[in-house]
């Protein structure tokens, strides 16, 4: 047997790794479409446009595929922490279990005790409080982030105690949830999900248009993703610069990572950007880059020299510092260029929007802005996972940075019982994928339900049906598939 499966901490980090990129995949999308239920049911509230009373039920098929993978794919993360990580859980249990068991019992189960009523409450329950109920279900959701992004940031940044004895001893809790990296990284990937989500909802909406499937439908729901986009693609790029920045001020070994910069660039003196480049780990250099003089110490400082040195990798010891640095710099890179294009996909809508060229009679005719909002629909998914990536391995070799090393958190268990449960999760997380993209094409072929008829709880009078609803885009079913 290779050496590699016989090593449990490897395949603990690998299985580890493996139930975080694939759980990440669906509360991503929960988290961020909540929100923009609660708005589309605001709308239908306000104009009792029937419109977006089917938008709403049409969006929350899918938001319920994701809520039931992403319980699913989730658990087992909880679990490693006990059986994979027990000398970890052992030593951070009093806070990090702590703030975990928030994220259960605050958030989770507020999300899943109104998403019923979200779901089947329709025509069960006044308008008001079916809204307030998707409000809550939205709020449960996000607030299960800012925790989550808690306990994270405090694995990045540690506050609020000391370790004695290689135990965490809780000294101030407020402290230890606020955390230095708390505020930004709650922010950052709170827009990351609701960014996502925005550009999902309108890449599966251009993909109707482009096909000429309920255009009238689908263009007003490009419309209202892409009014909120206007404030939240800006504001992920200025937030993700604000994370970089406390990285280079916290986590000087990680940001040479994210940047392949070997040597140290001393203050004072002006500090290159590496636009690409082939690290190479084992002779502690770089194969060959490009480089833009001077842009690194504007993007960090906004001065074009160095108040403070830019250390390079060299400065810690190869068992200190980060490895894999070609997956860290890439990474990086990666979610930066998705960022930048998405927020110039929004700019570019925006400007066609403004010309006229997004009205029901046009909108079909720009084939190809629809064939980039499909084209962007994935995109924010690699965005989030190659941030976790930066944001994780990139953290190495420390689980809790600075104090806690990740060799010293697995636990001792046997090679092969580590690799039997790792090729089970993947088994499982194959037929979990395979299963969503079933269901979730199926929902997609179908489309909605434009028939529908409004709740029970709304009077014929309140209903405001839009004149020829629609009709010139219906098509029989077979057509239309």
């Amino acid at each position: 047997m290779p050496e590699f499966f016989s090593d449990t901490v490897a395949l603990s980090r690998i299985q580890f790794a493996l139930t975080a990129i694939f759980h990440m995949l669906w509360p991503v999308l929960t988290t961020g479409m909540a929100i923009y239920l609660v708005v589309i049911e605001g709308l239908w509230l306000k104009t009792r446009n029937l419109d977006y009373y089917h938008h709403a039920r049409f969006w929350s098929k899918l938001y319920v595929l994701n809520f039931g993978i992403g319980v699913a794919s989730g658990l087992p993360m909880a679990f490693q922490f006990g059986l994979n990580w027990a000398p970890f859980s052992e030593s951070v249990g009093d806070f990090f279990g702590t703030v975990l068991g928030f994220e259960g019992t605050m958030a989770f189960m507020l999300e899943a005790s109104f998403l019923g009523i979200m779901l089947f409450g329709w025509d069960r329950v006044p308008p008001i409080v079916h809204w307030i109920s998707t409000i809550l279900v939205a709020f449960g959701a996000n607030l299960s982030t800012f925790w989550i992004l808690s306990a994270n940031s405090w694995l990045q940044t540690p506050a609020g105690g000391t370790f004695v004895n290689g135990k965490f001893v809780v000294e101030d809790y407020f402290k230890a949830i606020a955390n230095p990296f708390m505020v930004n990284s709650f922010l950052h990937m709170f827009f990351a999900t609701l960014e996502t989500s925005l550009f999902v909802i309108g890449g599966i909406s251009a993909w109707y248009i482009i096909n000429q499937r309920q255009t009238d439908f689908f263009s007003r729901s490009l419309k209202v993703v892409l009014a909120i986009a206007i404030a939240i693609a800006p504001l992920q790029i200025f937030i993700g610069h604000l994370s970089a920045e406390q990285v280079y001020h916290y986590q000087p070994a990680k940001l040479a990572a994210m940047e392949a910069q070997w040597e140290t660039v001393p203050a004072g003196q002006s500090a290159d950007w590496s636009l690409v480049a082939l690290p190479n780990d084992k002779a502690e250099r770089n194969e060959w880059e490009v480089k833009i003089p001077g842009a690194l110490s504007y993007l960090l400082e906004l001065k074009p020299k160095l108040d403070q040195p830019v250390q390079g990798l060299k400065e810690w010891a190869p068992q200190n510092r980060p490895h894999m640095v070609g997956l860290i710099y890439y990474s990086f890179r990666i979610m930066v260029a998705i960022g930048l294009f998405l927020a110039g996909l929004m700019g570019t809508s925006v400007i066609q929007w403004l010309r006229g060229k997004l009205s029901a009679n046009t909108i079909s005719q720009q084939k190809w802005l629809m064939s980039a909002w499909v084209f962007a629909a994935p995109l924010g998914y690699i965005a989030v996972e190659t941030g976790w990536i930066v944001r994780c391995v990139g953290r190495q070799p420390w689980i809790v940075y600075g104090e806690l090393r990740t060799v010293d958190s697995a636990s001792h268990l046997p090679a092969g019982e580590v690799l039997f449960s790792l090729l089970g999760l993947t088994s499982m997380y194959v037929v979990f994928f395979i299963a969503a993209l079933y269901f979730g094409s199926r929902i997609i072929r179908r489309g909605p339900n434009l028939e529908l008829p409004a709740p029970r709880t709304i009077t014929q009078r309140e209903i405001n049906i839009q004149p020829a609803q629609h009709e010139r885009d219906r098509r029989p079913v077979e057509a239309q598939q």
